[in-house]
């Protein structure tokens, strides 16, 4: 049975000022064995491989992200499962590429939100089954209230944040979600700015941690912070010292904006940004009380490209790197990713890998880290030889799907080379990625047959799934 207790809220009252709070069974569980460590993953939304300051940032600093980097491993060729939020998380959550996930697109055709099925094997239960114990604590979006998707029957044992990922474009929402209850905020009502739903995650998240180090209970914790996300807006103690740094391109929201007006939108960004890298420092900093940095892997990284939605304003900050294309995009701007694993005394301080790995590698990787085996559809590989300072093939084929913006999209990697297709009857695009990063050169009147294997590809590397139909 599991024992309950009170637990105050920063900022929260009105309705519930306490949030009852579970002692999750799965804590009682046999403690796994010691080296098989404790697991944070931290996911920013819609942060662009050169929104820090470790991967080329210069409007901003993140000193506590870019000490990750240099405890760690920074990647260099790492890539979201696709451009947009819902689908990307479920090729993280799933371990399979977006040809072969059930959901593959944030709206089906019917323009519907579709859930994970009771069938679906996802990271959490997976590691439930080595003895952690599995937390969530930000942005969810595969599954609403009352389906068969919700966190905490996809294998999770605490989920605090935003089931429904359009609710996410609020950070004073009038509600949150633990487990499957709603969570109100009376401070908001009225278009209150009372209390900032990052920060309460935040705090939520610190106490899944805190608690689970005290017991000497294995986890796993999933951060799916929505920073920097739009809307952009950040309390003032963060947003005031970028007041007037920048010359600024106000947004004005219209009458169906899913937004508020910010006037300082430049500001807000490097604010939000600068907001999320002190909580990574906090987190960091618990492990060190505990003196628990040994056994836990940190991984930090983004769910696709960055946006220019609310005001956002990716070309100013060079958000995509020098890449190509932002959220939405299958060019790399879109999909290519920031990736930092820092492990002290396991995985080597300071190195950079330029190993081609994907979200749906993740699964197989924590997998072998627990010491079970990865669902035999799994579409991944770990990559934990190239934590381990092995080196691993870059022979593998990739592909990722997308329907948006009145085009069915799709791009392999086959090695150093890149073929995207935005249409099912556009022409194919190829690419060299050894010389051309940028994707400015296509050379498919030059490669004929790179051309025929990848529209080979396109139609072998995926299922047919109704909901998400190969059409434009």
């Amino acid at each position: 049975m599991a024992h309950y207790k009170k637990t105050a809220l920063p900022g929260l009252t009105g309705m519930m000022a306490t949030l009852t709070l579970p002692f999750m069974a799965g804590c009682q569980s046999e403690k796994a064995a010691p080296e098989r460590p404790n697991i944070i993953y931290i996911m920013a939304d819609d942060l662009g491989y050169g929104d820090l300051s470790c991967y080329g940032q210069r409007h901003f600093q993140t000193p506590n992200i870019d000490s990750l980097a240099s405890r760690g491993m920074r990647f260099t060729q790492f890539y979201a499962g696709t451009a947009i939020s819902a689908p990307s998380r479920c090729s993280l959550m799933t371990g399979k590429y977006t040809g072969h996930t059930r959901i593959r697109d944030n709206f089906s055709v019917t323009n519907q939100r579709v859930p994970l099925h009771e069938e679906d094997v996802t990271i959490a239960e997976k590691m439930k089954e080595a003895g952690y114990t599995a937390g969530m604590f930000g942005k969810w979006g595969l599954g609403e209230l009352g389906t068969t998707g919700v966190p905490t029957k996809q294998g999770f044992d605490e989920f605090f944040g935003y089931i429904n990922q359009r609710d996410a474009h609020s950070y004073y929402p009038l509600r949150l979600q633990h487990n499957e209850e709603n969570i109100y905020f009376s401070r908001n009502e009225n278009d209150g700015r009372g209390l900032y739903s990052h920060d309460t995650i935040h705090y939520m998240a610190k106490r899944f941690i805190r608690r689970n180090l005290e017991q000497g209970q294995p986890f796993v914790a999933f951060l799916t912070y929505t920073i920097p996300h739009a809307e952009l807006t950040v309390p003032e103690d963060t947003l005031n010292p970028f007041i007037g740094r920048f010359e600024e391109n106000p947004f004005i929201a219209g009458p169906s904006s899913t937004y508020r007006t910010q006037v300082n939108p430049r500001a807000a960004f490097a604010a939000m940004v600068t907001r999320l890298d002190a909580h990574v420092g906090e987190i960091i900093q618990i492990l060190r009380e505990f003196g628990a940095e040994e056994n836990t892997i940190v991984i930090f990284t983004s769910d696709n490209g960055p946006h220019r939605e609310g005001g956002g304003d990716p070309e100013f900050f060079g958000s995509s790197g020098g890449l190509r294309g932002i959220k939405a995009d299958l060019y790399e701007g879109g999909i290519r990713e920031p990736m930092i694993v820092c492990w002290p005394g396991h995985v080597a301080a300071g190195t950079e890998s330029g190993f081609v790995g994907a979200f749906w590698d993740i699964m197989p990787t924590f997998c072998e880290l627990a010491g079970v085996k990865a669902p035999a559809d799994c579409d991944g590989i770990s990559f934990l030889p190239t934590l381990r300072g092995k080196t691993q093939k870059n022979n593998r084929v990739l592909y990722w799907e997308l329907r948006t913006r009145g085009a069915f999209k799709q791009a392999v990697r086959m090695g150093d080379m890149k073929a995207v297709r935005y249409g099912t009857t556009a022409p194919v695009q190829i690419y060299d990625l050894s010389s051309d990063v940028t994707e400015s050169k296509d050379l498919a009147a030059e490669r004929p047959d790179l051309v025929e294997k990848a529209t080979g590809y396109f139609t072998s590397m995926r299922t047919e799934n109704p909901d998400f139909p190969m059409q434009d």
